[in-house]
């Protein structure tokens, strides 16, 4: 049955998903896009070899910006991305989803938890992988650090990350006491360097810019000193 309105564009849903093959696999598909992104990256400057302490006496011995700019030390941060999930199990429930009716939405905070968890402590994991006898110096969860992260937000954004923090917030509980409604707000560092995923992310990022181009007219109302 369709709702009349045929070129309704698709939705697309972003998503956390372990990289790497593991067990359990780790995997949450937002079930609302989030309200708001946010992206901070700080950058720190400092004075240049044999430049003294104070940034602005630094600046006073430069006449030329081009030259003041080659002479400055520049640190970038690495990007940080800020976002609250929500999860409601109001839909599962009227749809008569058994999983729903029977955890709320416990299977998809738990699966948030484990995302911070380093992979070794995952009782389930170690089990199956015994029982498929992993080859010798190949372990699905031997592994002392939480997984690593895939940020999906659109065909654009595949980005790499370390989740630095996770606040869960239960609202609502049925009577036998899981959770049916919760916000998860979660804090995160791109990792940024070689690997694939960032490249192509910030190779659309970069195809984006170009496009600002179309708007290179507008410069002509900006005045810059000569």
């Amino acid at each position: 049955m369709t709702d009349g309105f045929g070129n309704r564009p698709k939705i697309l849903r972003g998503a956390l998903v372990e990289f790497g093959l593991s067990l359990p696999p780790l995997f949450v598909v937002f079930q609302f896009n989030p309200l708001q992104l946010t992206r901070n990256r700080t950058l720190s400057y400092a004075p240049g070899a044999g430049g003294g302490t104070s940034l602005r006496d630094f600046h006073k011995r430069y006449d030329s910006l081009t030259d003041l700019r080659d002479a400055q030390q520049v640190t970038v941060s690495e990007e940080v991305i800020g976002l609250e999930i929500r999860l409601d199990a109001s839909d599962g429930l009227e749809q008569g989803d058994a999983i729903t009716g029977q955890f709320g939405i416990s299977p998809q905070l738990s699966t948030l938890e484990l995302m911070v968890h380093p992979k070794d402590e995952s009782l389930i994991g170690q089990v199956v992988g015994d029982l498929l006898g992993a080859p010798d110096g190949f372990s699905f969860t031997k592994r002392p650090r939480p997984p690593l992260t895939l940020f999906v937000f659109g065909r654009k954004r595949v980005l790499p990350v370390n989740i630095t923090s996770l606040n869960i917030t239960e609202l609502l509980h049925s009577p036998d006491l899981n959770p049916v409604r919760a916000t998860a707000t979660l804090g995160m560092t791109v990792i940024e360097g070689k690997s694939m995923p960032y490249l192509y992310s910030k190779a659309m990022k970069e195809a984006m810019s170009v496009l600002n181009l179309a708007n290179v007219a507008d410069v002509a109302n900006v005045m810059i000193p000569g």
